[in-house]
């Protein structure tokens, strides 16, 4: 007779804690939604490795797949700056090292805006969860080190290419300097992650499905559907906000949105929110003051935050 155990396997990084049993709290200015844009500019190796595709895979070089991913870098997100200067957004740019390689203008013009600076791996060619301990935390301390270097600006969070772990991602996180992770969507609210030898990561959530790679390239939704989707998400999360401090990330990728007639319908959507954050009803920000801000809070208010 099988015997089945009590216990399934677990992470131990944080415990379940059900979102209306939190304490309370807001967020800069009062307001009860934080929402950022995660921008991805992402560089992918010619003829190897993984990638997005919008038409089958071919034998490589795939030249149809890899020049529809290139336009996010040569027009797609330099139309979607545009727009985002148009509004007054920040965004949270979720950058590639190899960009520093291959279009280090457009790194320089995140910069430029006030963008805050993420680190997203080496090159979306790759995923960083087939890594052993001592390539992982290489990869880390090379990302966070080169962009400190070439942009001025050292990076307090990370998002893994592919959002691809290893068992020993968060603890490798905090040992190398980072402060928070986007990996993880399980939750409306920073969850802190704990680490080994007592660290401690904030998890700030990022979205899975307010994001245009499932939803767009994954489910084939109509860009019109998707400006749609988040503007109904936006709309019910104000609600909900109303009982809970929360945070909404929207996941843009320039070669997918920043293509003419999906862009035309995402001005529409992030037109919603600025209105919004004009009427002072929400904290339009980044992934890094989420995270510090609630470091701030977990220092004055340590056992509603450990």
């Amino acid at each position: 007779m099988t015997r089945w155990p009590d216990l399934l396997p677990a992470h131990d990084r944080f415990d379940y804690r059900p979102i209306i049993r939190r304490p309370d709290h807001a967020w800069p200015n009062g307001a009860r939604l934080a929402v950022y844009l995660g921008f991805n500019i992402e560089h992918f190796a010619f003829g190897d490795g993984m990638g997005a595709n919008i038409g089958p895979a071919s034998p490589q070089p795939d030249v149809l797949n890899h020049g529809w991913r290139e336009y996010g870098n040569r027009v797609g997100a330099w139309r979607c700056l545009e727009l985002f200067d148009a509004l007054g957004l920040p965004t949270g740019a979720l950058i590639n090292t190899a960009l520093y390689d291959h279009c280090p203008e457009l790194v320089q013009a995140c910069v430029a805006r006030g963008d805050e600076l993420i680190g997203h791996g080496h090159s979306n060619a790759e995923r960083q969860g087939v890594l052993d301990e001592e390539q992982e935390r290489a990869l880390l301390l090379r990302c966070r080190e080169r962009m400190q270097r070439e942009s001025g600006q050292t990076p307090s969070g990370w998002l893994s290419p592919w959002i691809s772990e290893t068992s020993l991602t968060p603890d490798l996180l905090a040992e190398t300097g980072y402060g928070y992770t986007l990996n993880w969507c399980h939750d409306d609210q920073p969850v802190r992650m704990r680490t080994r030898g007592g660290g401690a990561l904030w998890s700030v959530p990022y979205p899975q499905e307010l994001n245009d790679i499932p939803m767009i390239v994954g489910r084939l939704m109509d860009a019109k559907d998707f400006t749609a989707m988040v503007i109904d998400n936006f709309d019910e999360m104000r609600e909900q906000s109303r009982a809970q401090p929360l945070v909404m990330g929207l996941a843009l990728h320039p070669y997918i949105v920043g293509q003419p007639y999906r862009l035309r319908h995402l001005r529409t959507a992030l037109q919603h929110l600025a209105r919004a954050r004009d009427q002072g009803d929400v904290w339009f920000t980044t992934p890094g003051a989420i995270a510090s801000h609630m470091d701030a809070l977990a220092r004055e208010r340590p056992a509603d935050f450990a």
